[in-house]
């Protein structure tokens, strides 16, 4: 397939040594959970639900107690930026990492670095110790586990699956993780309210006991790695050169970057629209969070359900959370945002699940550590800029401007992608016409 036809939205064409996507037969309930017939995925799924709870009570508490120690939108803005600056720096060097040496090892040893940031958080807190200053600190080193977790998590799905599988074993993750949403946030929010946020750290690092396990005990004979790509010079320019030739994978991961950056700050917002627009507190905004999962969910699993996708698509899907948060930031009232918050959390879960496995299914096995690691750092690494940007705004111009502007550059975005899609064929095609004239 030509690289315009796959600009234009088609499915493009596996190259030689990549997975194959999924049968095309019509999506079914039980294609919907197709990748759980496989052993290794239940344990793995089932360790990160219990990892993914842990994340969203101490996501909770984490910004609410920032917001209490500062009453600043932008020192949440920053403590979630300070998350994330390593991938920015570092992001494909841990997709290197993970081309180089067995996943399953690294992610259990990044799954213990995580306990211990969460337990040096609870003792902290609950002892009286914990600043500002800590938190920024701690949540740098936290960053800099995500720069090797995230990449490696992705990349391993790949081999907890066969091939036909990958896209639903994705949209399945990203629905357990979306799951977990509606139990985190309501417990966090218990905790805060009746023994204080240290406890909810604390119940983080016990509830990585989970996937530790659960990664310790998967049947390493059916796991599909690919052969270990030696070390060698020029590895990741090669892997800038690899996403280059391939114009729908560079326009899927350029348009994931904008989304990380400027669409998906809800730390920032959220906390601001309970606490100012609605003069409520802690439990609302895990509310909002509660909310954002239940739409999350039939997007992940209306994702799970496809057996292919176009580039079309997943513009569309960006559009669609575009204009859905947008609409959110101009709500009248309580439940209008609401129902905007559910029609976020469906087309922001089927726009991540869909972009994340067809990148996945686009590329080889021997660059998908790294094609992954590129598409981590994008997608989280932007986060750096956008939170404080986002949380300037929303503290100096308003909160309600501060989810516009979440919503409106990445709409501007997608339809940006897809004008520049629509014209190159028509390009193409007076390049053409002129070179017969001239010859």
């Amino acid at each position: 397939m030509t690289p315009a036809a796959a600009e234009a939205g088609a499915e493009p064409t596996p190259t030689t040594t990549a997975p194959t996507t999924a049968p095309t037969a019509a999506p079914t309930g039980r294609a919907t959970f197709a990748a759980l017939r496989v052993r290794n995925f239940r344990i793995y799924a089932t360790g990160q639900a219990f990892a993914n709870t842990g994340v969203w009570v101490q996501n909770i508490a984490l910004d609410w107690l920032t917001l209490e120690l500062t009453h600043s939108p932008a020192a949440v803005g920053i403590a979630m930026a300070l998350q994330f600056l390593p991938i920015l720096l570092f992001g494909m060097h841990g997709g290197m990492i993970a081309d180089r040496y067995p996943k399953r090892t690294i992610l259990i040893v990044t799954q213990l670095c995580s306990a211990s940031v969460a337990a040096t958080l609870a003792v902290l807190t609950t002892t009286g110790h914990v600043t500002v200053g800590a938190i920024y600190a701690l949540a740098l080193v936290a960053g800099f586990v995500i720069a090797l977790d995230n990449p490696t998590r992705q990349a391993f799905v790949g081999e907890v699956v066969p091939p036909q599988h990958l896209r639903n074993a994705v949209a399945l993750n990203a629905a357990v993780f979306q799951s977990t949403r509606l139990v985190g946030p309501a417990l966090s929010s218990v905790l805060i309210g009746t023994v204080g946020p240290g406890w909810a750290f604390a119940v983080n690092a016990l509830l990585y006991v989970g996937p530790t396990i659960t990664l310790s005990s998967m049947r390493t004979a059916e796991l599909q790695p690919p052969a270990a790509v030696p070390r060698a010079r020029g590895q990741l320019r090669s892997a800038l050169r690899y996403v280059a030739d391939r114009p729908h994978v560079g326009w899927t991961i350029a348009l994931v970057g904008v989304f990380g950056t400027f669409g998906l700050n809800f730390p920032v917002v959220l906390t601001a629209m309970a606490s100012d627009t609605f003069d409520a507190g802690a439990g609302l905004y895990g509310t909002f969070n509660v909310v954002l999962a239940v739409g999350s969910i039939a997007g992940a699993l209306l994702a799970g359900a496809r057996s292919h996708s176009r580039l079309r698509l997943i513009l569309l899907l960006g559009a669609g959370f575009g204009v859905a948060q947008t609409l959110a930031a101009l709500a009248p009232n309580l439940g209008s945002f609401v129902v905007a918050l559910v029609v976020m959390g469906v087309t922001n879960l089927a726009f991540q699940a869909i972009a994340n496995s067809s990148v996945q299914l686009w590329v080889d096995h021997e660059y998908r550590g790294r094609v992954m690691g590129l598409y981590a750092l994008v997608f989280m690494g932007g986060t750096p800029i956008g939170g404080p940007v986002v949380g300037w705004v929303t503290e100096h111009v308003g909160v309600r401007a501060g989810m516009a502007l979440c919503g409106t550059v990445p709409l501007v975005a997608a339809v940006a992608v897809a004008g520049v899609l629509a014209l190159q064929p028509v390009l193409a095609r007076r390049r053409a016409a002129a070179a017969a004239l001239a010859g």
